[in-house]
């Protein structure tokens, strides 16, 4: 092994690539099989999940066409089976899933900057939601951009679409294949893109159960393609490869199983050139369509004819020969480009490059030193040179000229100097407040890009046969864990000191005063300063401030502050604060860590909601059985509750201690104890107790009946949060004690009024409490039932107060307070 050292403290910005994984040599021949291809393909739908993984699969690895999805959202608005993450934070988790699916299918992932408010149920609320101008403009660029020559949507712009974010993919992609070849239509993107006209557009119909059934009652023309085939180079079909993409959407419990067998998919025409066989009719994807390219064509099938699968690194001269004649042609071009870098990736891997540059730690401050190891190592015997290297904080290349031996690991010891001006690594697209619908993109370039564009990154160039190749790989943090092995975690640049308030939302039934924990955690060594609370007019705080002095990196401390509120009824937002050499620091910190992706830190506000409001219960002992994952706890510790969590060990023993029972979200389709508990749960209730369940999905529910009569769910929703609820039963308990609630508490509700409501009850024993309705729709009674059971309440809510408790909905917090309070008068 050769060990070098630098110890050089300069900077410079550049661009950063994601690293390419290790490939086989069957793959290798794949990709040199990919080389004499130039057709481009572009996916649209609306949310994470929604693409065709199987028909991504196929264009990718069977057409070997540039292949691209683009999601106009992040998915923020979905529910999430695998934690309690909402809003932006599923979007997050779900920004990486998609990432995980596209290494897999292998097409590249885009986004547009609407946000994901919710289900809708038209385009017109979405459109209403989103700025239309902003989201039609970003599916233009992406056209523009990424110049395909098919696009592909997988819904219709109608109500079939269900799903009214669905329709609006559609009918943007529509409109936008349009515009995009309209040098009038958003002309500001003509400095960076050109206008592109694709071939045609074509809705992928589908049908029941992907039964193969050929679309009916269509009028324009339609084209069918058996996309479920078996590539023996991969040794998969696309449908197992499709599989695998689609089961990486674990927040969604989309874990799927491959159909093995023929899979025909439909393609209906809806703008430009119908097709007649094929999606690429009348599209040349040969090299022809490059000026001057004949001896490319002619090279690159010499290569595939001559690859040596035991043996890739005999394709290097074919290879450099192809890059040569490259060179030659219009370097601008697109597919040029694309085959340039898909030559360069081919011929790292063709000689078994493998090389990273790994922190000793996970994350650093902006202006201080970062100790960094380089690794490099060929694993052929095909002579490479490592020409020179270049890191964030260095500012000119360190010149090499070392031949690399065969499986010969180098490596370069390195104290970085990282720059002053290095931005904290927070996700782009919420550096800003989300604003009417959109996330706040600034940079026209930036827009389209699945996440950050890490600053902390190294430059590799290597030298083969005289041709050199540069490569940039983003710094990688990585560590040995136990029981799992080799663990990647990314290289965070974080501010200096970061202060999280211990809730979200503080609520205060009176004038009591509460106690709040703020915890500093030091980002670097030796941070001194001072925490305080900003507060809103007539809020107090003892005491105002506080000081802290933090020795070590990572060192935690809390510090307490009684909270006062006013006398009259009131919401507001506190802040911390930390103070460190005369600089504010205002960014509390969270990190997303599950196994299936990549860990993602975000620097959000270090806000927490206060709301003084007149709310009162009569229950105090809670016992909540924990479903998919919500923060409903947190809220009835909030009003005063004691919460326990029970475990299957807690529901095996006596449950009268317990006040009122409360089932989590969704528990009846993932909690497999409650099929063995739940005649003990209908006896606790019969004897005298409260139970409240939350929303429940009719599909894989893991009991017979969920209450102590039938009851029927079903997918209803009303799903405009400001929709009028309507007192059925005015003078019922749960409206009036021990808190009257009016049209009032249902005011500033998120995303929805609820969701999954029952469909149909047994009247003579349930009572519904309210009505509501979406726009146009029918009334929907199903919301809140209530039943008397034995001496005992139960209750079933669609209500969405997992969204509106973490959310500080004050009126959600009175309701609930009632419905657990049912039992005790």
């Amino acid at each position: 092994m050769k060990k070098f050292t630098f110890l050089l403290f300069l900077f410079v910005s550049y661009q950063i690539h994601a690293q390419v994984p290790a490939l086989s040599s069957s793959e290798i021949y794949q990709g040199i099989k990919k080389l004499n291809v130039l057709g481009s393909v572009l996916h649209i739908a609306a949310h994470p999940d929604d693409e065709n993984t199987l028909m991504l699969s196929y264009m990718s690895k069977d057409q070997l066409v540039r292949t691209g999805y683009l999601s106009l959202t992040r998915g923020d608005g979905g529910q999430n089976l695998i934690g309690a993450e909402q809003g932006y934070n599923i979007g997050v988790i779900r920004t990486q899933e998609l990432l995980g699916a596209r290494k897999i299918d292998g097409a590249q992932q885009f986004f547009s900057r609407a946000y994901d408010f919710g289900f809708s149920k038209t385009r017109k609320e979405t459109l209403n939601f989103w700025d239309q101008d902003k989201v039609l403009g970003d599916v233009v660029w992406m056209i523009r951009k990424f110049q395909p020559d098919v696009i592909i949507t997988r819904f219709p712009p109608d109500p079939r679409a269900g799903h009214g974010h669905h329709q609006t993919s559609a009918y943007l992609a529509e409109e936008a294949v349009k515009l995009a070849a309209d040098a009038k239509a958003y002309p500001d993107q003509l400095k960076y893109v050109k206008t592109w006209q694709a071939k045609r557009l074509v809705w992928n119909t589908f049908t029941p159960g992907f039964t193969n059934k050929k679309p009916e009652g269509e009028k324009n023309p339609f084209i069918s393609t058996e996309i479920g085939g078996y590539n023996p180079i991969l040794g998969k079909s696309y449908t197992e490869i499709a599989a695998e993409s689609r089961s990486q959407h674990k927040s969604q419990g989309f874990g799927s199983s491959p159909v093995r067998g023929e899979r025909i998919d439909y393609f209906l025409h809806k703008e430009g050139t119908p097709a007649k066989k094929t999606l690429f009719d009348d599209v040349d994807i040969t090299w022809n369509r490059v000026s001057g390219s004949q001896k490319v064509q002619s090279l690159v099938t010499e290569a595939i004819k001559n690859y040596e699968i035991a043996n890739p690194s005999a394709s290097v001269p074919s290879l450099l020969k192809i890059n040569a004649e490259l060179n030659k042609l219009d370097t601008a071009n697109i597919y040029v480009k694309a085959k340039k870098q898909e030559i360069c990736d081919l011929l790292a891997q063709c000689v078994g490059l493998f090389f990273e540059t790994n922190p000793n730690e996970f994350s650093a401050v902006a202006g201080d030193l970062a100790d960094i190891k380089i690794t490099v190592v060929k694993r052929s015997p095909y002579p490479v040179k490592l020409t020179s290297l270049r890191w964030t904080g260095i500012k000119s290349d360190s010149a090499l000229n070392l031949a690399l031996g065969s499986n010969e690991m180098n490596t370069f010891s390195i104290k970085a100097h990282l720059p002053e001006s290095l931005q904290t690594t927070q996700p782009y697209w919420l550096e800003k407040p989300i604003d009417k619908g959109i996330f706040q993109i600034d940079d026209q370039q930036d827009i389209g890009y699945p996440e950050n564009r890490p600053e902390t990154k190294t430059d590799f160039v290597f030298e083969i046969d005289g041709q050199k190749f540069s490569y940039t790989r983003s710094w990688i943090y990585k560590f040995t864990d136990p029981a799992i092995g080799e663990i990647y975690r990314p290289f965070e640049i974080r501010p200096a000191v970061t202060t999280n308030i211990n809730e979200p939302v503080f609520i205060f039934a009176n004038t009591a005063p509460k106690m709040l924990t703020v915890m500093v955690e030091a980002q670097k060594p030796h941070v001194k300063g001072e925490v305080k609370l900003d507060l809103p007019k007539g809020w107090k705080s003892q005491p105002a401030k506080a000081e802290f002095d933090l020795t070590e990196k990572y060192q935690e401390q809390n510090f307490s502050f009684t909270i006062t509120p006013p006398a009259k009824n009131e919401e507001a937002v506190i802040k911390s604060v930390a103070v460190v050499d005369g600089r504010t620091y205002d960014k509390s910190i969270r990190t997303i860590n599950y196994r299936h992706i990549p860990s993602q830190t975000l620097f959000p506000p270090a806000e927490s909601k206060l709301a003084k409001l007149d709310v009162k219960t009569t229950v105090s002992k809670i016992g909540y059985i924990a479903g998919a994952g919500d923060d409903v706890p947190m809220a009835l510790r909030q009003m005063g509750c004691t919460v326990t969590m029970l475990s299957e060990s807690a529901l095996s023993k006596d449950l009268s201690e317990y006040e009122a029972i409360i089932v989590g979200i969704r528990a009846y389709n993932t909690e497999n104890r409650l099929a063995y508990y739940q005649e003990k749960l209908m006896d606790y209730v019969k004897n005298g107790g409260t139970m409240v369940v939350q929303y429940t999905i009719p599909a894989r529910l893991l009991v017979k009946q969920i209450g102590p009569y039938p009851i029927q769910l079903s997918a209803e929703r009303v799903a405009e949060e400001d929709a009028e609820m309507r007192f059925l039963k005015p003078d019922h308990q749960l409206l009036n004690y021990p808190n009257k609630i009016t049209q009032k508490d249902f005011n500033g509700w998120i995303q929805e009024r609820g969701l999954y409501f029952a469909a149909d009850w047994d009247k003579t024993k349930y009572e519904a409490i309210f009505s509501s309705n979406d726009t146009d729709e029918s009334l929907k009674e199903g919301s809140v039932l209530y039943a008397q059971y034995g001496k005992g309440h139960y209750i079933y809510t669609g209500l969405s107060f997992f969204r509106e408790l973490p959310a500080g909905v004050t009126g959600a917090y009175r309701l609930f307070a009632n419905m657990i309070s049912v039992g005790k008068k």
